[in-house]
């Protein structure tokens, strides 16, 4: 008789826990095929599906709902008896700050996660707008931070890029209009920048009409109707369009989300958190990076 082992039960929380089985495979870091036959497995050992298939996705069924907490109960006292057991477990304190807008959602995924994996790292966690994080940096006041750039620094990483267009509301055409409506970022920062060098190279008449801190303030502009803005493509959905050429444009950068960490070695803590979010962006396998980061030395 076969039985249920936590690999199957991990591979099932990730898929669930995403929704889609393509998602979770990125999760546990295997392809969307492996991933598939292990759910596949599952199911042939429970004798029933634990996900109902939709267009749009997966959802769980009933066997799948009544299987998710056991799987939580499980994975969970098996990764705290590895701890107990272990004499490499990480301990410490990290100061992560991380944007209040791009990749929020996923990085509070990989912090929850590393929270529950890492019980005794104490994590100090800053989420706002990531003009200053670099100044933080230097100053010691954090010991690692995710924020966007237009171009690499010493001392950065990439972990993904974003290319910035204009965008305007679908159904609303300024191409008529004498005087652009435009909604910018209204603190310093390269995105604002950017905006007024590209909107002078343009050439005509603009006025700003809406101002915001943060990336969901322009596009909350922009989806009213009341002004285009530049934002990243990943910000794009059905209700908008790019307008670069309609309205006479040149192409604008590519925005970079990058890792930095602070002045002060970090030790295992830091490097086990930059492996984490590596892991989760770039695909890279925590145990095998973990082992090269310099961070460990």
């Amino acid at each position: 008789m076969d039985n249920l082992d936590s690999d199957l039960l991990r591979t099932f929380l990730a898929v669930a826990q995403a929704g889609s089985v393509t998602e979770g495979a990125e999760r546990i870091h295997r392809s969307q095929s492996a991933t598939s036959v292990q759910i596949r497995r599952l199911e042939a050992i429970v004798g029933q599906p634990v996900f109902e298939r939709h267009g749009r996705g997966i959802a769980l069924s009933e066997a799948g709902r009544r299987l998710l907490p056991v799987a939580r109960d499980v994975t969970a006292r098996l990764d705290t008896a590895l701890r107990a057991l272990s004499d490499t477990a990480v301990a410490g304190k990290i100061r992560l700050a991380i944007p209040d807008d791009h990749g929020r959602a996923k990085l509070t995924r990989i912090i929850a996660a590393f929270a529950q994996r890492h019980p005794q790292v104490e994590l100090e966690v800053t989420c706002a707008l990531s003009t200053g994080f670099p100044a933080a940096l230097k100053k010691g006041d954090l010991d690692l931070a995710i924020y966007e750039v237009e171009a690499l620094q010493a001392g950065e990483e990439l972990l993904s890029e974003d290319p910035t267009c204009w965008v305007a509301a679908l159904d609303q055409d300024f191409s008529t209009a004498g005087t652009l409506p435009v909604a910018l970022f209204d603190q310093a920062c390269w995105w604002r920048d950017e905006a007024v060098r590209s909107l002078d190279a343009r050439g005509g008449p603009y006025r700003i009409v809406y101002s915001s801190q943060s990336v969901s303030g322009v596009l909350a502009a922009v989806e009213a109707g009341i002004a285009v803005g530049l934002l990243g493509r990943s910000s794009l959905h059905a209700g908008l369009t790019v307008v670069d050429r309609t309205y006479g444009f040149a192409p604008t950068p590519t925005s970079k989300l990058v890792m930095a960490g602070g002045t002060a070695p970090g030790g295992a803590p830091l490097a086990t958190m930059k492996s984490a979010i590596r892991a989760a962006f770039l695909g890279v396998n925590p145990k095998t990076e973990s082992r090269s980061d310099p961070a460990n030395g």
